[in-house]
């Protein structure tokens, strides 16, 4: 054979092995919608993927600053002491008044959670001459601060390991 003639050949082997029967293609197109479609829950509605605790903050009265989402397992500190005390602390920026903090990797357990809305982000709920704080405060099991913050006991809740969704409303 002449080199123009192995040439030849070798590029119509190449098409020829190339070629897919229509089936296949249409095979692999459902394949790829299937696909596309389990995931559409997940995207369309924000669910999560991982496990976790995962808490959506409402009633911030505006978008300044950060909220402060921390994770008690004790009640060592809780809920003022957060910056030292708390298992998990997560700061999250506030858009548009909303606020979503996303615990992942926690393991089973009885927890408590306070959030802060750190208006000046100076770490730490303002208050006034008698205690009485000019920043949005809220807690786990909507726990209420009557002449001081609630308990660890008020607060605590029981995490699986599973997906946990909460709503903490700030009060101001």
């Amino acid at each position: 054979m002449n080199e123009s003639n192995i040439r030849k050949s070798a590029a119509a082997s190449t098409v020829k092995n190339t070629a897919m029967p229509d089936w296949v293609g249409v095979q692999c197109a459902a394949w790829g919608a299937a696909l596309v479609l389990a995931t559409l829950p997940a995207i369309a509605f924000g669910e999560p993927s991982c496990p976790g605790i995962h808490v959506r903050i409402l009633d911030i009265k505006n978008s300044t600053g950060a909220v402060a989402c921390a994770l008690f397992e004790s009640p060592e500190g809780f809920p003022a002491e957060y910056l030292h005390f708390a298992t998990n602390i997560m700061v999250i920026k506030i858009r548009e008044k909303q606020a979503r903090c996303d615990f992942e990797d926690i393991p089973r357990g009885t927890y408590a959670l306070a959030v802060v809305h750190d208006e000046n982000m100076n770490g730490k709920l303002d208050t006034k001459l008698l205690g009485i704080p000019t920043e949005g405060y809220g807690f786990s099991n909507d726990a209420k601060a009557l002449l001081g913050a609630p308990s660890f006991s008020a607060a605590r809740f029981s995490y699986d390991g599973q997906n946990l969704e909460l709503t903490i409303g700030l009060s101001y």
